[in-house]
């Protein structure tokens, strides 16, 4: 299945329009539109609040299944915005139902707001219960990089690995948004495979991480491997190098590393090499994938929106925040660098908004002002 207009992914290599622009044409397939077909918030207006939002749509009436908290940060704390929340929440929902929500996402624009919300959670004497999780998509491509250094590699190859990295290190940067800096990173990459290796430090620092790995003899426990990949990553004391560490401690500890590690544990039990290491992650991750299903378990999940695609709950709270964007503060639904009539900030709240089956709740500050749903009436 797919729907264009919930495409938020497309920073990611190979993922577009193109992309199903090519599986048509490969495969020829059935198409059929489901049109206003709503089997997931039926008998509410969330998805219809969802296509307002992207359309731009100002109804001036409010929405079956959709409210909005706006609290000052001043006056209460995080942790009590979101107890107040959670509570709102969970009368809407029973006021649906019959009963309390029985899954609720807390949903955030970043993966640094996800941590703090769960800080929040955990400050009080009496903690919610809840779980992280954590935006993966960056974690994945830093791991398509480790996977690569543990895969056997020849002198002759010296320079043509150093650009294969560079180019699985800036793939993985621009999932951040730092675009410029994928491209510097894309550029020496480029110039490796012409036998120039650039003098920047931070090329400098690959080059020598790819020449020590490869001359230590690997132990063949997957677990003890990767931890040596870790380390050596955190010995560069390059920043961009020690946050590819920290990116893959969060794959392990999101329950990633069992399928990961017996993946890697068969290879060198055949070759006696970690080869094609790459190729065993991404069978490991698309296994994980279709294991995990589509509902998330019951309880509090706390997650970025991105991490949100693909899920359902009985209940969403989508938390808005005030951010300085360098020249002034501006509402967190806005995208960074996302221009008037917000476009892809559109596409990114819908995904949001429509994870819920029975009720989504907005929890707003009461400044800055947000111009994708400050007009409408909620």
């Amino acid at each position: 299945m797919a729907d264009l207009e919930q495409q938020i992914f497309d920073h990611l290599p190979g993922v577009g329009p193109e992309r199903i622009d090519a599986i048509k044409g490969a495969l020829d397939p059935l198409e059929v539109d489901l049109g206003a077909q709503n089997h997931r918030s039926s008998g509410t207006e969330i998805a219809v609040f969802g296509q307002d939002i992207l359309s731009g749509n100002i109804r001036g009436a409010p929405y079956e299944g959709i409210s909005s908290l706006t609290l000052n940060p001043k006056t209460r704390s995080q942790n009590s915005r979101l107890r107040m929340a959670l509570g709102a929440l969970h009368r809407a929902v029973k006021r649906k139902t019959g009963t309390y929500a029985r899954s609720i996402a807390i949903l955030a624009h970043s993966g640094a707001t996800a941590a703090k919300i769960s800080a929040a959670l955990n400050s009080d004497e009496k903690p919610v219960r809840h779980s992280l999780a954590f935006d993966e998509s960056e974690s994945i491509l830093n791991a398509r990089f480790a996977a690569f250094l543990l895969e056997p590699k020849g002198e002759s190859n010296r320079l043509n690995d150093l650009a294969c990295a560079l180019e699985l290190l800036a793939s993985a940067k621009k999932a951040t948004g730092k675009v410029s800096v994928s491209a510097k990173w894309l550029g020496w990459a480029d110039k490796a495979r012409e036998d120039k290796v650039s003098k920047a430090a931070f090329v400098q620092n690959v080059l020598s991480l790819i020449d020590t790995i490869s001359q230590n003899t690997l132990s063949g426990d997957p677990a003890k491997d990767w931890n040596f990949v870790k380390r050596e990553l955190r010995r560069t004391r390059d920043q961009d190098l020690v946050q590819v560490a920290r990116n893959l401690d969060y794959l392990v500890a999101f329950n990633r590393g069992r399928l990961i590690s017996a993946g890697l544990g068969g290879v060198w039990a055949r070759d006696g090499h970690y080869t094609g290491a790459r190729e065993v992650l991404e069978s490991a991750l698309a296994q994980d994938q279709i294991l995990n299903g589509v509902d998330d378990p019951p309880g509090i999940q706390v997650m970025t929106i991105h991490k949100s695609k693909g899920k359902q709950f009985d209940g969403v709270i989508v938390v808005r925040e005030s951010r300085h964007n360098g020249k002034g503060f501006e509402s967190s639904f806005v995208w960074w660098g996302d221009p008037a009539p917000y476009r892809r900030s559109r596409k990114i709240l819908r995904v949001a908004v429509t994870r819920a089956k029975f009720h989504t709740l907005l929890l707003q500050p009461i400044f800055p002002g947000c111009p994708i749903v400050g007009k409408h009436t909620l």
